[in-house]
């Protein structure tokens, strides 16, 4: 249901008191304009600074009233049924006289066939008129809306635009999760940049997002750089991330297919977990965004729930998207220590992944399975679960190649096989260090470093296969289990594929 039918259904169901959680104030007054000229209804907005102003349809004498306490009063006296829209409200929440003449006028408002709406940054109110308020979260502009916007910019005088079909429709898509204002103020910087908006502002389109997403400080935005080739073996999820790569596609809702709801990442510390969830973003060809939960909790009553809110949503204008939950045995521990904050914004992580519609692809990472509590990884808030163990002999080539390349090496150059051999127990990331190690050793010793250089390096370290051996079984055996599937081929499927 849209935003104006719902308010509209509020409207008539006589709903006294609504607020309305925006920081776009001038879109929502457009759309309750509409709304009330459509139904013919009066309204009037109210704020500090020029007290009562007709919004549409308002042909009476204007109320007089300075303050907050005055402009309920006005509004309590008046005898025309309207609909009254008070800005910057939440400002007097903490006025005792303000919020007994609020909860006076939602009580007799009802017979009287006034609305008050109230916009409002965010969705706290007091506790004295949390029984007596609807909170209605104001949509962020859709991709149509900011066409929108985009159109009326490029017919000013002297705007050049050499836009082609699909390039117009990316850079609408770039700028989601924008507010109109800002993707107008976005559209206009990428025009006076170079005097022409084109196909090469995406790309500053994106980057001027990934700024705005990060003032979000719980969220915090990845370019797609990532690709399949970057990670070493993985067989059995890459297959799986195949298969669903045209998932978000039209094509796929055509056929009947729902969106994918997000996969598990199980496994030992350094076996590419984060690297996996990056790569996934790259595969996709989706926006990859990190949620840090820890950034969620706040100091105040209500101010961690109300960024998980604000996360959530932005995550769901952006999408579709890869929304990243790294290590969430740590962020989502919860307990009694913090008055149940943890559990409250657990439980609303919990609930929007079970509930969500919009194509939010989740990619949960976690190290400890015993921290994790039970209720999270059930059927119904994942797609699969997935084991990341210990690299198999051919995946260690693979990985010792991915990693020779990734610094302009050519991989034949090296004894790959030796070094798989060598390095069994060894997980992706102290591969990755053994060849910086050898590296290090070529590049003082002023020569190419060498497969013996990186042999010697391999023997150097203590792996955690053996540094944390209880550990490493212990989640071993949860695989062995059946709790999850493995992400990689066995030597046997891996040698049956490759025939």
């Amino acid at each position: 249901m849209g935003f104006d039918r719902e308010l509209d259904i509020h409207i008539r169901a006589r709903v006294a008191l609504i607020v309305i959680v925006t920081v776009e104030e001038e879109r929502a007054i457009q759309s309750i304009k509409a709304v009330c000229e459509h139904a013919g209804r009066g309204c009037l907005s109210w704020d500090s600074a020029d007290g009562f102003q007709a919004v549409c349809g308002w042909d009476q004498p204007m109320p007089n009233a300075a303050d907050a306490s005055k402009a309920l009063t006005a509004i309590d006296e008046l005898a025309e049924e309207a609909v009254f829209v008070l800005k910057d409200f939440h400002e007097a929440w903490s006025n005792v006289s303000v919020k007994r003449k609020l909860r006076s006028i939602a009580q007799r408002s009802p017979f009287a066939k006034k609305t008050i709406l109230v916009t409002a940054p965010t969705s706290r109110v007091p506790d004295e008129l949390r029984d007596e308020v609807l909170v209605l979260e104001f949509p962020p502009p859709t991709a149509a809306e900011l066409e929108g916007v985009l159109g009326r910019l490029i017919k000013a005088p002297g705007v050049r635009v050499n836009l082609t079909v699909a390039g117009r429709e990316k850079l609408v898509q770039a700028a989601l999760g924008m507010t109109a204002a800002q993707a107008q103020r976005v559209f206009a910087k990428a025009i006076v940049e170079d005097g022409v908006l084109d196909d090469r502002d995406i790309d500053l389109v994106t980057e001027e997002k990934r700024q705005i997403i990060r003032e979000n400080k719980a969220l915090e935005f990845f370019a797609v750089t990532s690709m399949v080739n970057e990670v070493g073996g993985l067989e059995r999820l890459k297959q799986w991330l195949r298969l669903r790569e045209r998932a978000f596609t039209q094509e796929a809702r055509d056929y009947g297919l729902p969106f994918p709801k997000g996969i598990a990442l199980i496994g030992i510390p350094g076996t590419g977990k984060s690297l996996t969830a990056k790569m996934i973003g790259g595969l996709w060809r989706l926006p990859l965004l990190r949620l840090d939960v820890g950034s969620l909790y706040g100091s105040l009553m209500g101010e961690s729930e109300e960024r998980t809110r604000r996360a959530l949503q932005l995550a769901e204008t952006v999408a579709p998207c890869v929304l990243w939950l790294d290590e969430m045995e740590k962020s989502l521990s919860h307990g009694d220590l913090d008055s149940g904050t943890s559990t409250r914004v657990f439980g609303s992580i919990l609930t929007w992944m079970q509930e969500k519609t919009a194509p939010c692809f989740v990619v949960a990472t976690a190290n400890d399975i015993g921290s994790l509590p039970p209720e999270l990884l059930r059927k119904g808030r994942f797609d699969d679960i997935f084991f990341l163990d210990l690299p198999t002999l051919k995946e260690r080539q693979a990985i010792f190649a991915v990693h020779l390349a990734k610094r302009r090496r050519i991989p034949e150059d090296f004894d790959v096989a030796r070094l798989a051999r060598e390095s069994e127990g060894y997980v992706g990331a102290e591969i990755e260090q053994a060849v910086i190690d050898a590296m290090y050793v070529g590049f003082n010793d002023g020569r190419e470093f060498t497969t013996e250089d990186i042999a010697q390096a391999i023997k150097r370290q203590v792996p955690l296969s053996i540094s944390q051996r209880e550990i490493v079984e212990a989640l071993r055996e949860w695989l062995h289990e059946g709790r999850a599937q493995s992400a990689s081929l066995t030597e046997a499927e891996s040698t049956h594929v490759r025939s």
